[in-house]
Parts: structure tokens; C-alpha cells; sequence
């Protein structure tokens, strides 16, 4: 296809398997690690010397694998809700939560842990959505609304949505090889980018980029890796990998996909790596949900097993501390977001953390 440009990692792609619809949505250390200064974990602490503090600030959807977040223009935390169709704001002061958006495809298994609005992003003061797993075909056999499609939503002045790029006959007309479970893909974290969007497909294992009409092309491919969170510094991208099952530390990692090259290592060695997002400071910070749970492809990871780790320049992944020197323990995160030393992590529970003091 003229408009699929890639930077291709591998072409060898690990179909899903399984009884349940379980598919996921999510290289030495950079030189000049896109101007991100790597800080000693002991600094990041408060003023008053108590070091960072989470408490619980807010609780939303039903517990079916909330994913995706974004802070928008006016400062407040935006999380998108699945099984609604529906994206919420979250008063990061108060926890307030409020309707933003709604009428957007829900998802179409309501077993299953995804699918519906899965991620927001705000161009401007337009919002942005990423909608999955809401149509096409399991192993053959169709599954949820024809009607309902797959892909990047613009939300409209008067709170209606427009389909922007329609993901789904994108990834059945440009198949991974071999045959994969979900033909429509599984599309996980959405970013801006200029000119347009960057998207993960957990499933199809690569990554998209949407143009701000709607042409697709791929960016990377990737084998049985993954990819999940996105983030943007400069002209590079970052992806977090969760890995295959059964999920082991040493397949947890951080890329970074430079401007026509292929796939680097930046960090590893967290379990279900899940999102990656620049912090205070110009740190780069990491998501790992936690260890896996061992019911199946694309189950959670344990209770309270999740931390929120730094991006060490020499590679490392190292859990952030308390005052008292303890791990910060999370309980399934699946997203973390920051405002200055503030961060905000959303569980797959539907639990909003926020972490003050970083």
C-alpha cells in the first residue's frame, strides 16, 4: 500500500490463542535520551522530606479494565470508560467526576477485559478517542455491531463523535502474518503526534500513525511482544512492551523508535509493562501493572503488585520510594499521568491514584 510506511522490527508475528477473548491492548540507554534528565530515585521526594504519598482520589466505570488517560487543556484528568462508551473528567484537586463524552461504540464482549473507548487524547481543545474490539471477526465468526467501527473518534463542539480513521478495515486489509485470532486488531494507547496520531495495536503487535485525515500507515512491527503505552518526546517515540505470556520481568521493556530506524532498548525488567510517560523533572517513567495473575492471555496482573518505576539512563527500571525508602505499592495500574510533581494513575479496577510529592 502507497500510504504504509515502515520501519519494520520483524515481520514474525505469534497469533493469540485460547478459549477467551483475553488479547492485549500498553536498547541501551539513548545518549542523548531525547533531553530526559535521568534524577537519583532519592530525589524524588517532597519538600517536607515525606517523599511521595498516594492516596486513592477518585473511582469510576465497573471494574472492566479501565485503560486510557490524558490530561486535558483545562488540567483535569480524562479516562475513557469501556463498557459506557463514554469519556469522563476527573477533577484532579477534588476527584469530581463528570461526563465529557458519550454515544461512542461500547465494547462488544462483556467478559472480556477491553474494548470501547480504550484511550483519549486532546489535540488542541479537541478531544480524541480510541475505540476497539467493538466489531469484526474471533477466529472467523463475527462478533459485536457491524454498524460499530473500530478506530480514531474526534469529539465534536456539541459532544457528538465523528469517526476520523476507521482502524478495523484498516488492519483486516493490511493483515499480520500468520493468521491472528482478531482480524480487526486490538488497538491499546493513542498519542498525538505531529500531524496527527500514533496508535498500539497489543494484538497485531505494531504500531500505527493517523494522520489528521485519516490515512494509516505502520510505523514499526513488532514479534509476540506486545506493545502497549506510548509516549512522544522530541522526534522519538517511546513504546512499552508488555511481553508474552507468561509475562516475566526480563520481557517487560521500554523502545524507543527514532525517526527511520528501527526499534532501541532503552530499559527492562518490570513485569506487564503497560504505559511509559514523561514526568517532572523531564523523567521518563514507567507503568508495570503488576505479575501476572496466570488465568490466561491478556489477564491482569495480581493485586497490589503494580509500581511506578524511573527510567534509569544505564537501562534500569527502579521503583519509586516512599520517605520511609518502601516501594510504592499500586494496585493494577494500567496509566499514569503527570501536572508538575503530581502524578495520577488509573487502575484497571477504575480506581484513580494520585500520587503527590514527586
Amino acid at each position: 500500500s502507497p500510504m504504509r510506511r515502515s520501519t519494520t522490527v520483524s515481520r514474525s508475528y505469534a497469533p493469540s490463542t485460547g478459549p477467551r477473548l483475553h488479547v492485549w491492548k500498553r536498547t541501551a540507554a539513548l545518549a542523548v535520551a531525547i533531553a530526559l534528565v535521568a534524577l537519583p530515585v532519592s530525589v524524588l521526594s517532597a519538600d517536607d522530606g515525606r517523599g511521595p504519598v498516594v492516596t486513592p482520589l477518585a473511582e469510576f466505570g465497573s471494574d472492566d479494565f479501565v485503560t486510557g488517560s490524558t490530561i486535558g487543556p483545562d488540567g483535569a484528568l480524562y479516562v475513557t470508560d469501556g463498557v459506557a462508551g463514554a469519556v469522563l473528567r476527573i477533577d484532579g484537586s477534588t476527584g469530581d467526576v463528570s461526563p465529557y463524552a458519550d454515544g461512542l461504540p461500547p465494547k462488544a464482549f462483556p467478559d472480556a477485559d477491553i474494548g470501547g473507548p480504550v484511550d483519549v487524547a486532546f489535540a488542541g481543545d479537541t478531544a480524541y478517542v480510541l475505540v476497539t474490539l467493538v466489531s469484526g471477526n474471533l477466529n472467523g465468526e463475527p462478533f459485536g455491531d457491524p454498524e460499530a467501527k473500530n478506530g480514531l473518534y474526534r469529539i465534536e463542539p456539541d459532544g457528538s463523535n465523528t469517526l476520523v480513521a476507521d482502524l478495523g478495515q484498516w488492519s483486516v486489509d493490511h493483515p499480520p502474518e500468520p493468521v491472528i485470532v482478531v482480524d480487526t486488531g486490538v488497538h491499546f494507547a493513542l498519542e498525538t503526534y505531529p500531524n496527527g496520531f500514533l496508535v498500539t495495536d497489543g494484538h497485531h503487535n505494531r504500531v500505527l500513525r493517523v494522520s489528521e485525515n485519516g490515512l494509516i500507515d505502520e510505523v514499526a512491527t513488532f514479534e509476540n511482544v506486545v506493545p502497549t503505552g506510548l509516549e512522544t518526546v522530541a522526534d522519538d517515540i517511546f513504546v512499552t512492551q508488555l511481553g508474552p505470556i507468561p509475562h516475566i520481568a526480563e520481557d517487560g521493556k521500554v523502545l524507543a523508535l527514532g525517526p527511520n530506524s528501527e526499534a532501541r532498548e532503552v530499559a527492562s525488567g518490570a513485569s506487564m509493562l503497560i504505559d511509559v510517560e514523561r514526568g517532572p523533572n523531564d523523567q521518563l517513567y514507567a507503568v508495570s501493572m503488576g505479575q501476572w495473575d496466570g488465568v490466561g492471555e491478556g489477564s491482569r496482573a495480581d493485586p497490589d503488585t503494580g509500581r511506578l518505576l524511573v527510567v534509569g539512563p544505564d537501562g534500569d527500571l527502579t521503583p519509586v520510594v516512599d520517605g520511609d525508602g518502601d516501594e510504592l505499592v499500586l494496585d493494577r495500574p494500567a496509566s499514569v499521568e503527570f501536572v508538575e510533581s503530581t502524578g495520577y494513575v488509573v487502575s484497571v479496577t477504575g480506581v484513580v491514584y494520585r500520587v503527590d510529592g514527586l
